[in-house]
């Protein structure tokens, strides 16, 4: 085999790229911070994975078990549908509005 043709069977190797979290390292993840909380969580209700939240384990597992806490206080529902999507997204911008408005 020539040189030339064992260049072309190579792999060519791919640069590592760090992902970033969409979690800020401030950001506490608790089961009361609904407006991080829903970032994870599906039109449906279901949490997300890994692949697509590019979570790191430790995050994933906060992440899973706050929702779950939520859940059980009866801060997020178990199943979505329009109506409830609806009140929680007022409820965390009324939240918020209230803290940034201006006097």
């Amino acid at each position: 085999m020539d040189k030339s043709n064992k260049r072309l069977l190579r792999k060519s190797k791919q640069g590592f790229r760090r992902r970033f979290s969409p979690i800020r390292p401030g950001d506490q993840i608790d089961y009361r911070n609904l407006s991080l909380i829903g970032q994870f969580i599906s039109y449906q209700g279901k949490i997300l994975s890994r692949r697509m939240t590019k979570l790191t384990l430790k995050q994933q597992r906060l992440v899973a078990v706050s929702v779950k806490q939520a859940r059980v206080l009866s801060i997020l529902p178990f199943v979505y549908n329009e109506r409830v999507l609806k009140r929680i997204k007022s409820m965390i911008r009324n939240k918020y509005a209230r803290k940034t408005g201006s006097k």
